[in-house]
């Protein structure tokens, strides 16, 4: 290899730091971390119990005590803004999970089988798309009642429209690829190539998606437990201490900026990397 050649080849260390995201990038997937580790084990950044209440510290200001102060019955907002981590997460993830698995189930099988199975889940699909996700979620949660599960169950049936004709578009696209159409000239089965070569070769697209929808999925639920739809008291969670503060905003605003706050952080560090996933599989998949 000439000189010249040297030169123009990165080194290692050049290449790995190129392919280091960007420190906005790095900054958000810190975030996230730390929102999961505080979801995981929230005794890690406080000790004090987020349901215990003292009226004699009612409306509280920030102090050395109570870091971000108290609400309206006392209670730390530090401990319940670090244990309330563990619903948003939980929801995030558990709905994005839901809306996957039946998405992947919807749309392999529409796209795949096609004919009258391609036409069934179509326009159940289109039947779905055409109610508003809050009634959805609604009917979901008259039937299962209030609480955590019955949210995430909620968020996760709306979720799954989306995730389904996803799959099916790129389904569709690897059914007529020459892989494909090769395993079905040597006797491949259909289980076999929708799990063995189909499947793993369409989630691509569908994993990006899930990604950005983690932060959908918890701005979402964090808006049902606002309206009553979600959590009950005197769970700690976002959306239900934003609902409970806002009758008290003209005396003690701290109450609701603090998880309007850390909503709003962990959804933009969600949206931050999902997008760079984006990008870096579409820059991918246009340099194949």
């Amino acid at each position: 290899m000439t000189l010249e050649a040297l030169r123009a080849t990165p080194t290692g260390s050049r290449a790995r730091r190129r392919e280091l995201p960007p420190p906005g990038v790095l900054l958000a997937l810190a975030v996230f971390a730390l929102l999961v580790v505080a979801a995981l084990a929230p005794g890690l950044f406080t000790g004090q119990d987020p349901i215990a209440s003292d009226p004699r510290d009612s409306f509280a200001g920030p102090s050395a005590e109570h870091w971000l102060g108290t609400d309206q019955l006392g209670r730390d907002q530090f401990s319940r803004l670090v244990h309330g981590a563990r619903y948003s997460i939980l929801l995030g993830l558990g709905a994005t999970l839901i809306g996957l698995v039946g998405g992947v189930v919807l749309g392999v099988l529409a796209g795949y089988a096609r004919g009258v199975w391609d036409r069934a889940i179509t326009r159940f699909l289109d039947v779905l798309l055409a109610f508003p996700d809050v009634l959805v979620a609604l009917v979901t949660i008259t039937v299962l009642g209030p609480g955590e599960w019955s949210l995430i169950w909620a968020v996760g049936l709306g979720r799954i429209p989306g995730s389904a004709r996803l799959v099916r578009g790129e389904v569709l696209r690897i059914r007529e690829s020459g892989f494909v159409r090769a395993g079905v000239g040597l006797g491949l089965s259909p289980a076999r190539l929708i799990l063995r070569h189909v499947v793993p070769n369409s989630l691509g697209p569908v994993l990006v998606h899930a990604v950005l929808g983690v932060g959908v999925s918890i701005i979402f639920g964090a808006s049902l437990s606002f309206l009553g739809l979600g959590a009950v008291p005197p769970t700690p969670e976002w959306g239900l201490m934003l609902s409970e503060a806002r009758q008290y905003l003209s005396i003690a605003p701290w109450t609701a900026i603090w998880p309007g706050l850390f909503i709003t952080v962990t959804v933009v560090s969600i949206t931050v990397v999902g997008r760079w996933s984006q990008q870096r599989f579409i820059a991918k998949r246009s340099s194949l």
